[in-house]
C-alpha cells in the first residue's frame, strides 16, 4: 500500500518548466483502495490556467513550422518512452483511480500505440486543387494548423484518454494544454512529461491540474482565451453539456465523447459461447467504468435463459479484491459515491420486479460483479449509464423488437450485434443508432486509427486516424491568379 512517505508532489507544466500554482495551492487525491494519499497536486487557478494558454499560443508559430518529420520523430520518442516507463505510470493508475495493474499497463499499451499512430499522420496532412472557372486561376483546398487545442480528459481511462486529447492535435501541427482530471493528475502528468522528455519544444505542450472546487473556473478560462481554436472534452453527458454551451459563447469548436448506455444484442442463432465471453469483458472490464461498457444485453427470449445462466457463472467467479495484486479482475470503484450510486441503481431494479442473478451487495469500496434479469423502461438502471459492473438483460422477440430496445436510450456510443449470419447481423447493426457497433465483438474496442466518436448524447465528432484531421486543422481556400484578369467593374 501507498504510505505518506512515498507521496509525491505534482506540479504544472507551463512553458517548459515544471512548477507550482502561482498561489502555492495544493490538493490530495486518495487512493480508493488503501484511503491514503495517492498524490498531491498543484492547484492551478484562473491565473495559472492563463498562463498555460500564453504559453502554448507563443509556442505554436514554432510547432506549427516544425517541419513533418521531426514531429513524427518526437511523438514516436515519446510513444517510446511511455512504453520504457509503463509498470511505474501502471502503478499509479492503480494508486489514484484503483485500476487493477493490468488495466494500466493495457492503457500505456494502447496511449504507446495513439502516439505511434499521431507520428505517422503527421505526413498525412494533404490538400486539393479545386477547378475553378476563372481562367488562369489555381485553386486549393488547404489544410493549417488551427491554433492552441486543449485537452480535457477524464480519469477512467487516464493514459489511453490523456494521450488522445493531444496526439493527433500534436501532429497537426497544434500546441495543446492537457486538463488533467483532478482524480488522476499525476497520471495525466505522466503523458505531459513523457512528450516533454522527448524533446517537444518549451509551451508545446503544457499540464494544468487543479482542485474539484476551482474546475469551473480553470476550465471557464481556458475556453475563454483568445488563443485557444478547439476544446476536446471526453467525460460525461452533464458536463460535456456544459463545455458546450460555454465554448458557443466563443464560437469555438468542440469535440465531445460522452455517457454510454451500450447495448449488446443477441440474436436467436449466436454463438452463446462467444456473445457471453465479449458481455463478461465489455461489461465486468474496469469494473464497468468505460464509456463502452456493456450495460444492456438485448437477448432473443429463445437463447435468452442459457446466455443468462452462463454469464451469471462467469460473473460470479471474478475475483475481487487488492488492485495490486495480479489475480485481481475486479478492483474497488473510483469512490465510496460511486459505489453507493451503483448500489442504489441495484436496488430500484430489484425493488421494480428485476431479478438479481447474481452479485448485487457492495463491500466497502468494491462492488462485484452484476447480472440483472428483466430490466424494464420503469427502472433507472434501464435508462441511467451505471457507470459500475452491473449488466441488465432484456428479453426480446425478434430483430426488430431488438432493435427498437436498443435505440431506446438517449446514448449513442458503442453497440454490439451476434448472429451467426454475418449479413443479416450486419443489417441490424445498421439500424442501430450509435456512432460504432462491432458485430460478433464487445461493445469495448479501440484502435488509435479507427473514426472514435458517438451520436446523441454521446457527443459529436470523432477522435482517431484520418477523422481528426477535420477536428484539428483548419480548411482554408487559396487562390493564385496567373496572368491579368478582368473584373467587370
Amino acid at each position: 500500500m501507498t504510505t505518506t512517505a512515498e507521496v509525491r508532489e505534482q506540479p504544472l507544466l507551463i512553458g517548459g518548466e515544471w512548477r507550482g500554482a502561482r498561489s502555492g495551492g495544493t490538493f490530495d487525491r486518495t487512493d480508493p483502495y488503501s484511503g491514503e494519499t495517492a498524490v498531491t497536486a498543484a492547484a492551478a487557478k484562473r491565473e495559472d490556467a492563463r498562463a498555460a494558454a500564453d504559453a502554448a499560443a507563443k509556442a505554436f508559430p514554432e510547432w506549427a513550422a516544425t517541419p513533418p518529420t521531426a514531429r513524427r520523430e518526437l511523438l514516436q520518442k515519446a510513444a517510446e518512452l511511455l512504453t520504457e516507463r509503463a509498470q511505474d505510470i501502471a502503478g499509479t493508475v492503480t494508486r489514484e483511480t484503483g485500476g487493477t495493474f493490468g488495466w494500466g499497463m493495457f492503457n500505456c499499451t494502447l496511449a504507446a500505440g495513439m502516439l505511434a499512430e499521431a507520428a505517422a499522420q503527421t505526413t498525412a496532412v494533404t490538400g486539393e486543387i479545386i477547378p475553378s472557372d476563372v481562367p488562369g486561376l489555381l485553386a486549393m483546398g488547404v489544410r493549417q494548423p488551427a491554433g492552441v487545442v486543449v485537452g480535457i480528459a477524464p480519469w477512467n481511462a487516464p493514459v489511453i484518454l490523456g494521450t488522445r486529447a493531444v496526439a493527433t492535435p500534436l501532429a497537426y501541427g497544434n500546441s495543446v494544454v492537457l486538463k488533467a482530471s483532478d482524480v488522476c493528475p499525476g497520471t495525466h502528468a505522466e503523458i505531459a512529461r513523457a512528450l516533454d522528455d522527448a524533446g517537444l519544444p518549451p509551451g508545446a505542450v503544457n499540464l494544468v491540474t487543479h482542485d474539484p472546487d476551482d474546475a469551473p473556473e480553470v476550465v471557464d478560462e481556458l475556453i475563454a482565451h483568445p488563443a485557444v481554436r478547439r476544446i476536446n472534452f471526453t467525460g460525461s453527458t452533464r458536463v460535456g453539456r456544459l463545455v458546450a454551451e460555454n465554448a458557443a459563447r466563443h464560437l469555438k469548436r468542440v469535440l465531445l465523447e460522452l455517457g454510454g448506455k451500450a447495448p449488446m444484442v443477441v440474436l436467436a442463432d449466436a454463438d452463446l459461447d462467444e456473445a457471453v465471453a465479449a458481455a463478461k469483458f465489455g461489461a465486468f472490464m474496469h469494473q464497468g467504468q468505460i464509456c463502452m461498457s456493456t450495460e444492456r444485453i438485448v437477448v432473443d427470449r429463445a437463447v435468452a435463459d442459457p446466455l443468462t445462466e452462463r454469464l451469471a457463472e462467469r460473473a460470479a467467479a471474478l475475483r475481487v479484491g487488492d488492485p495490486r495484486a495480479p489475480e485481481t479482475e475486479i478492483g474497488p470503484l473510483v469512490n465510496r459515491s460511486a459505489v453507493a450510486r451503483v448500489a442504489g441503481l441495484v436496488r430500484d431494479a430489484v425493488d421494480r420486479g428485476a431479478q438479481l442473478v447474481t452479485g448485487g451487495e457492495p463491500d466497502g469500496p468494491f462492488f462485484p460483479a452484476t447480472v440483472l434479469r428483466g430490466v424494464t423502461p420503469e427502472m433507472r438502471f434501464y435508462r441511467e449509464e451505471s457507470f459500475g459492473p452491473v449488466v441488465g438483460v432484456i428479453d426480446v422477440d425478434g430483430p426488430d423488437e431488438a432493435v427498437r430496445v436498443a435505440n431506446d436510450t438517449e446514448y449513442g456510443l458503442a453497440a454490439a450485434v451476434f448472429g451467426r449470419d454475418v449479413p443479416s447481423a450486419l443489417d441490424l447493426a445498421r439500424r442501430i443508432e450509435s456512432g460504432i457497433c462491432h458485430v460478433n465483438g464487445s461493445t469495448v474496442h479501440d484502435e488509435p486509427q479507427m473514426p472514435f466518436g458517438g451520436v446523441k448524447a454521446s457527443g459529436w465528432g470523432r477522435f482517431g486516424g484520418k477523422a481528426a484531421l477535420e477536428e484539428f486543422t483548419e480548411l482554408r481556400w487559396l487562390t493564385v491568379q496567373e496572368g491579368s484578369r478582368p473584373y467587370p467593374l
